[in-house]
């Protein structure tokens, strides 16, 4: 297998967070339980993959420490189908890089972004 990075991201809750990547089209692909407590996961989204792990705080904070951003096919397809069901953070817009994108909020805190890039 060619390296290649794969975030790790701690949260309060690992159950809680597989459930809420799970609604946006995440899915599992391993996980550790130890006494009845989900305390690491393995997603993939297509071809990406992200890990949840415990331990990690809750914040208020706007904006967290990490966000994920995510390349997709048909942002303004993939953001109608999401947007009744999450925070939205940003609408579909431009941006000043050529992308066309939206922002999520996930259920601690951090920024999804959904990203298409836009014909020069």
């Amino acid at each position: 297998m060619p390296p290649r990075v794969v975030a790790m991201i701690h949260v309060p809750d690992v159950r809680a967070t597989v459930e809420w990547y799970g609604k946006i089209g995440f899915v599992v692909q391993s996980t550790n339980e130890c006494d009845g407590v989900l305390d690491w996961a393995s997603m993939t989204y297509a071809d990406s993959e992200v890990m949840f792990t415990d331990g990690g705080q809750p914040s208020a904070a706007a904006r967290r420490e990490v966000d994920l951003y995510i390349h997709v096919p048909d942002v303004t397809a993939l953001h109608a189908r999401l947007c009744e069901a999450v925070d939205v953070v940003e609408g579909v817009h431009d941006t000043f890089y050529g992308a066309r994108e939206f922002i999520i909020r996930d259920n601690n805190g951090f920024w999804v972004v959904f990203g298409q890039p836009q014909a020069p």
